[in-house]
């Protein structure tokens, strides 16, 4: 008996018709998932605060975040760097939120020039430098002027150009009146993170450095006098351009705050005289 052809095309554009279905169905459900995810991702980055903050707030900021996150659960993703370059980053149109950085002079700077959120600038903290030997040095240091004995043979500093703590340090040699004897000595370093890294590593003696990026038993440091180089008071500012000035407030207002203040005072930084 022949098939008939009525049927079997029949049944070929069932065939057809399931398979369409099917297709359609893994298509709009493909489509969903996508718009899901999409979503998702776009919620992660309304709830993430992007902080652009210099190299020496690299430690007390991960406790920071993570305290701040606690509270208001809203992550932070910070970018460490040279206040410097940070600054020209900004300048350039990098999708930053906030900008904490290691002096006052360039947060003024994108104010001026109209990039930072009006009202929202502030002196967040001050910083304490220091002398830094690494662990397992055999050398001795009582005092910042050791560093002219010829058993020091590099210092590391971070550039002065693009770090507050690096042009501090050079300020203070200059003031004890041993800049002469130990210029040639110097190593420059692109940050004060950079900086501590040479002298860690072998590839300097000794470090200028910010208190704050010394661990408690880690080598050994001394003290140098404010008075030796001016204040190294830090600001910040909210970037004017950023979709997450909220967020951005809150984080100010936590570093601000009395449980903000404690967390720096305990990594080495003092309350700016306002």
């Amino acid at each position: 008996m022949k098939p008939d052809p009525q049927i079997s095309l029949r049944a070929s554009n069932n065939h057809k018709n399931a398979t369409m279905r099917e297709f359609l169905i893994l298509s709009l459900l493909f489509i969903s998932l996508s718009c899901h995810s999409q979503s998702s991702k776009n919620n992660q980055k309304q709830s993430e605060l992007i902080v652009a903050a210099a190299a020496n707030l690299t430690d007390v900021f991960a406790q920071i975040g993570a305290r701040f996150n606690a509270r208001s659960g809203v992550s932070v993703v910070f970018s460490f760097g040279s206040t410097a370059d940070l600054a020209k980053q900004i300048e350039n149109g990098a999708p930053f939120d906030l900008f904490a950085a290691a002096d006052v002079a360039h947060v003024d700077e994108l104010e001026r020039k109209g990039l930072i959120t009006s009202g929202s600038r502030a002196l967040y903290t001050r910083g304490q430098l220091v002398m830094w030997l690494p662990p397992g040095s055999n050398l001795k240091a009582e005092r910042i002027e050791d560093v002219t004995a010829m058993a020091f043979e590099r210092i590391a500093i971070a550039k002065p150009d693009v770090a507050p703590y690096g042009q501090a340090a050079i300020d203070s040699l200059r003031a004890l009146g041993i800049w002469s004897q130990v210029e040639a000595k110097v190593i420059y370093a692109q940050s004060v993170s950079q900086a501590k890294q040479y002298a860690a590593t072998g590839n300097a003696e000794v470090a200028f450095i910010p208190r704050a990026l010394v661990k408690q038993g880690e080598g050994s440091f001394i003290e140098i006098k404010e008075e030796l180089h001016k204040p190294i008071d830090q600001a910040l500012g909210i970037v004017k351009d950023s979709p997450r000035q909220a967020a951005a407030r809150q984080f100010v207002d936590f570093l601000l705050s009395d449980e903000g203040q404690e967390i720096l005072s305990r990594n080495g930084y003092s309350k700016p005289r306002q």
